[in-house]
């Protein structure tokens, strides 16, 4: 009986959410359609992230280069959204093996990592996301698979196979099929070169519940290119659309019913135009240990377009393995289709593949972006991680009761021990979680978060800033019998060359661009500011209040030590007890400060007003500043924690080696560089032209230029040229 009932329960419940998201019919249809879908694409942008790295496979133990491009979906402009990307290398078991949080400037970020020597030969990926694509993952994620070897290792290759891509959710309710009968087939023909032909069959129960008519509505990676009323006339109705109309990409259209209901959908692919951005000029062939130029020329409206991180560019030995599309060919799809994609282009550009393929690849595409369901329901989506623009969210959870009981609605406290006060205060949801925003920098922060009000068996568990969720993997398989390709060897030999030369491609740290807003104390001035060097050494802290401070008392009765201030306005006591701080960490305890040696305090700041940060509210500030300034002197209590936390990473230069001089030509320390050359940051002059200059090392191989590129306007570039060293 239960079996029987569960579809039935099924339909009813989305029989009613059909009739609440569409149960009154707007006047205006399609301007109806339109500001649902802009309100949609206002309240849910989507980040997409493109990764060049130097390489697609590796040596443990060398250093993986890469650059970071942050792509808003709707425009294709570099973001500026998020400034943090989280950067992980899982290992075939999709185990973190290194993460890393990379600045992200203008939407790039340029990065290195050191691959441990420990790894086994096999299939790793890299991934990346920003704070506000957790909120989507796994599905919303960049990830490459690389490939790394351990000749030092007997362990068999490790190879990884993926799941299709899908929400963490699962699948979104089917609404065309929702609309039981809902008697409308559509279909495209997108093969003619000029014309997209729309076919929309109807029965005569559909025309005549819908009064002989529908609405066409069609949208490229969130821009509206079409909407229009369709009268019906008889069983087939045709649509012919202009292909200039549309914008290269994948295009989605949707055919919805006089109710405002999508009862269809198709996605067809529109090519980019032929439409070169620069051209190259170099040298075919090259000597061991000479110099390289690249001449870049670009057309006259593309150089104040880009800017000194839009391009990147790696030159590294040619295979015959090159696993992952270009920044141009993997926008196509991005993560929003549940596609990965080594398995759609398998090696190959985009352009080849056959438009009757494309077509047929898309027959079962799905948006994981763009829902109807969701953007009709008119709900504004509430989402738990938020776009990083100007602060790192430092999140975590208040718990009580050996870690089971979640603590609502409490304060937590956060302070950055030092000499110039810096409160921040958070309140928990009703499962406990709290978030705090730390400034973006790459240096080490001391931070202590403690909880406002102190229970029995209550902690604080900080968030990793990594997410868990991971695309699914299939299988693992032991390909022992996977022949290594041969130049593998020749790289494993150049790798343990220029370790035992002591050789390196690692430079100087980058130095961010980041602006750091002046450090103020959150109270501002204080009523009264003591420096104890302007008065003679007391003993004790006690004679230290009594003698020097003005309306603030530290008393010691049977229950302990308690501190007051009275109310400068009419000198009475106020009946709740200050704030104590000591450097800028609030402290429970009175005690604490009564048992501070006076030689070690170096100022006294009080505060006998009521003050207020944002709904936190002090009956007056009393804080201790130590010499020393660091809240060295005082013992953590069990409820509080301390972190040394660093936002971002310090991400260092590339260099290599300079022949210029005769003597450096001739030096006899062997150059085996598997990377020859690798730069984040290339940018053209004025006049639309850029060089780049390098060194060839003494390997005698066929080398592969790779260069991928963005500009402001949103235009997408890649260029490969192979070289030889002879």
């Amino acid at each position: 009986m239960k079996k029987k009932l569960r579809p039935a329960v099924f339909f009813l419940i989305h029989f009613l959410f059909l009739n609440c998201i569409y149960g009154q019919i707007p006047a205006n249809m399609t301007d109806y359609l339109r500001q649902k879908f802009l309100n949609y694409i206002t309240s849910v942008p989507r980040e997409e992230i493109y990764i060049h790295s130097d390489r697609d496979e590796y040596i443990s133990g060398e250093d993986l280069w890469f650059n970071i491009y942050l792509i808003d979906r709707q425009s294709f402009k570099p973001s500026s959204g998020s400034k943090i990307a989280y950067f992980e290398l899982l290992n075939p078991e999709n185990r973190p093996i290194v993460q890393k949080r990379i600045l992200l400037d203008g939407g790039f970020g340029p990065g290195q990592i050191v691959l441990p020597d420990t790894l086994s030969s096999g299939i790793y990926t890299i991934r990346a996301y920003t704070n506000w694509m957790k909120n989507f993952l796994p599905v919303n994620c960049f990830t490459k698979d690389i490939h790394i070897y351990n000749a030092f290792s007997s362990r068999s290759f490790k190879e990884k196979k993926y799941s299709e891509r899908k929400n963490s959710e699962g699948a979104s309710v089917d609404y065309y099929h929702a609309v039981s009968n809902a008697g409308l087939t559509l279909r495209a023909n997108n093969l003619k070169p000029d014309i997209l032909e729309i076919d929309v069959v109807t029965d005569e129960k559909y025309r005549t519940e819908n009064k002989n008519q529908f609405y066409l509505f069609i949208q490229t990676h969130g821009n509206i290119n079409y909407v229009s009323f369709e009268g019906i006339t008889d069983e087939y109705t045709k649509i012919f659309i202009n292909k200039n109309q549309l914008p290269a990409g994948i295009n989605q259209i949707t055919v919805f019913n006089a109710k405002g209901q999508p009862v269809g959908e198709r996605f067809i692919y529109t090519p980019e135009k032929e439409d070169p951005v620069a051209t190259i000029q170099s040298t075919d062939s090259s000597g061991l240990r000479d110099k390289i130029s690249l001449d870049f020329t670009f057309p006259d409206t593309i150089p104040n377009k880009l800017n000194s991180n839009n391009l990147s560019i790696s030159v590294v030995a040619k295979t015959n393995n090159q696993f992952f599309p270009d920044i141009n060919d993997y926008m196509i799809f991005g993560t929003e289709y549940g596609l990965l994609p080594e398995d759609v282009f398998k090696g190959i550009k985009f352009s080849k593949i056959a438009p009757e393929i494309v077509d047929s690849l898309l027959q079962s595409a799905k948006s994981n972006w763009l829902d109807w369901n969701a953007i009709l329901s008119g709900e504004a989506p509430v989402y738990k991680y938020k776009i990083e623009t100007e602060d790192y969210y430092l999140s975590g959870k208040l718990l009580t009761g050996g870690q089971k009981e979640k603590d609502s609605d409490r304060y937590v406290l956060l302070s950055h021990p030092g000499k110039i006060a810096d409160f921040q205060y958070a309140r928990t949801d009703r499962e406990g979680n709290f978030s705090f925003k730390i400034k973006i920098d790459d240096k080490i922060n001391d931070i202590i978060i403690q909880p406002d009000e102190v229970t029995k068996n209550q902690s604080v568990n900080i968030e990793s800033s990594f997410s868990d969720k991971y695309l699914k993997s299939e299988r693992l398989v032991d390909s022992t019998s996977k022949p290594i390709p041969g130049y593998i060897s020749t790289w494993s030999v150049n790798h343990q060359v220029m370790k035992i030369y002591g050789t390196s491609s690692i430079g100087e740290p980058i130095k961010p661009d980041i602006l750091q807003p002046e450090t103020r104390r959150f109270y501002g001035k204080p009523d009264q500011e003591l420096n104890m060097k302007d008065y003679i050494t007391l003993p004790v802290m006690q004679e230290v209040f009594f003698e020097l401070l003005v309306g603030v008392f530290l008393k010691n009765k049977k229950s302990g030590y308690e501190i007051t201030i009275s109310d400068p306005e009419n000198t009475k006591v106020y009946e709740t007890p200050p704030s104590l701080f000591v450097d800028d960490v609030e402290v429970k305890d009175p005690s604490v400060i009564a048992g501070l040696d006076p030689e070690i305090v170096e100022k006294i700041d009080v505060i006998r007003e009521r003050y207020f940060v944002g709904d936190y509210f002090f009956y007056g500030i009393v804080n201790i500043i130590t010499k020393a300034g660091d809240f060295s002197n005082v013992t953590l209590p069990d409820y509080a924690i301390r972190l040394s936390y660093r936002v971002i990473e310090k991400v260092n230069s590339f260099i290599s080696p300079d022949y210029s001089s005769t003597e450096m030509k001739k030096k006899r320390i062997p150059d085996f560089r598997n990377t020859i050359y690798w730069n984040p940051s290339v940018k053209p002059n004025q006049d639309g032209k850029a060089r780049v200059e390098f060194w060839s090392s003494d390997n005698k191989a066929d080398y592969l230029i790779n260069i991928q590129g963005i500009t402001q306007d949103g235009r997408l570039f890649s260029f490969q040229k192979n070289i030889k060293v002879k």
